[in-house]
């Protein structure tokens, strides 16, 4: 009876030995194929940087990342997206890959790029001009990193394709256009592609970090971005001579009320417990200065995370704006003008806490504890938080630190910021943010599909 005990507790301890062992091998795999693949992922990323699109029109950039993924043997799919605006092509790409039985993993990468002058002097640096939809002309740069989030997709991509020994199931490639513009997400849900495409068990993404190190990720818990909304507010008046003020409502001095009654949302009306921010972005009224306008443009944004709290936040906007204008005797038909843009709007980025914990480990194993830390949440926006329909897909928004160490050490000593994201001297470190991009991404999906 004693020896039977010994030999059935040994067979659980083999067992051990024997996940270990293939755990280390497999890990040994993917660290032998991202050698092999970043001396070409280099190049793939400073043509990307060097050839960016404007959001609405990643033409080439998606049928560059179409074609990269149907050489991987994918099954292919592009122009997924269908925007509120008609008159715009959705160039949204699925890549599906069927490896047997097992969960569906959505990857997630985006495509788009900024209308910035780049400034980093780089010698890949986009020298690309273009217009935008209203006619514009217009610089464009990567200046957000979507340059990266493709190549280290495109590596991830590589590398499960040469180890589907090691895993099973279904992965969906996406590259989603126009995040920038907050919309491209929500155009590739419209256009069925829950419906078209497998529905991912699981959903995760990359983002590159202006203030984190390359060779490190980020995780957060939780609510790690915040929702966003476009507000456009007309303040109406009645314009005249600027000698003659009594003769007139000046929508000036109501607007500048308005932008300073508005700052009380936040710090008078929402708890200090519930993150919130309202901004007013752009103020524009009038021609000349002895003429009092009959209006005045405000362009806001407004971050919050819980449903609630921006609900509120916009109902509060609302009032006060009208009752300032009201007190002031603007007539009725005169009274201001509040639109809320629907097509830019996305809901809070919620990572799963199970999925983020189950991931943590699966990368402290991967990269070393030392190279996974702990990131607060940010009132910056994405949209990648509608492929998880409100939280029923689990998902996770994975930082990825692409600032050069140096750089770092340097800002902190001299006490000077690190350029952010959207700056046009952002400019990450190529080698080891891909690299570390890369196996992020390939361990996360063989974790979730072992």
């Amino acid at each position: 009876m004693k020896r039977n005990r010994r030999q059935a507790m040994r067979i659980p301890h083999a067992l051990i030995l024997f996940l270990f062992a293939s755990s280390s091998f497999a890990q040994q795999k993917v660290d032998e194929l991202v050698n092999k693949e970043i001396t070409t992922l280099i190049p793939v990323y400073q043509y990307l940087h060097a050839n960016p699109e404007l959001s609405y029109y990643e033409k080439q950039t998606s049928s560059f990342v179409a074609k990269e993924l149907r050489t991987l043997g994918m099954e292919v799919t592009e122009k997924v997206g269908k925007y509120k605006n008609p008159d715009l092509t959705g160039y949204g790409v699925v890549g599906v890959m069927r490896n047997g039985k097992g969960p569906t993993v959505l990857v997630r990468t985006d495509l788009d790029a900024l209308p910035v002058e780049e400034k980093t002097g780089l010698a890949y640096a986009s020298k690309v001009k273009t217009r935008t939809e209203t006619g514009e002309e217009t610089s464009v740069m990567h200046a957000c990193g979507h340059d990266i989030h493709m190549t280290c997709f495109l590596g991830a991509a590589r590398v499960l394709s040469q180890m589907k020994d090691k895993w099973r199931g279904t992965l969906v490639f996406i590259g989603q256009p126009s995040e920038e513009r907050i919309s491209g997400a929500d155009a590739m849900l419209e256009d069925g592609l829950y419906s078209r495409f497998p529905k991912p068990d699981f959903a995760i993404a990359l983002h590159d970090d202006a203030s984190l190190e390359a060779g490190k990720v980020g995780l957060c818990e939780g609510y790690a971005l915040a929702s966003s909304n476009s507000v456009d507010i007309t303040i109406r008046g009645v314009g005249g001579h600027g000698a003659y003020p009594h003769t007139t409502k000046d929508p000036v001095v109501l607007a500048s009320q308005v932008v300073v009654a508005l700052q009380t949302i936040v710090s008078r009306e929402n708890s200090p417990f519930d993150p919130a921010v309202v901004t007013v972005g752009s103020i524009h009224g009038g021609t000349k200065h002895n003429i009092i306008p009959d209006e005045v443009k405000l362009q806001l944004t407004i971050r919050a995370y819980r449903e609630e709290v921006r609900k509120s936040i916009l109902s509060s906007i609302e009032r006060i704006t009208r009752n300032i204008a009201g007190s002031a005797g603007v007539p009725a038909d005169k009274m201001p003008v509040i639109n809320l843009h629907e097509d830019e709007f996305t809901p809070a980025t919620y990572n799963s806490p199970e999925l983020t914990r189950r991931l943590d480990q699966a990368l402290v194993k991967s990269l070393g504890r030392e190279s996974v830390v702990r990131k607060d949440p940010v009132m910056g926006a994405e949209d990648f938080g509608r492929f998880s329909l409100g939280g029923s897909i689990p998902a996770c928004m994975i930082w990825l630190g692409a600032v050069d160490p140096e750089k770092i050490i340097k800002a902190k000593h001299e006490g000077s910021p690190l350029p952010s994201l959207h700056s046009p001297l952002f400019a990450p470190l190529p080698e080891p943010t891909i690299r570390t991009g890369v196996k992020t991404l390939v361990t996360c999906v063989m974790e979730l599909m072992k």
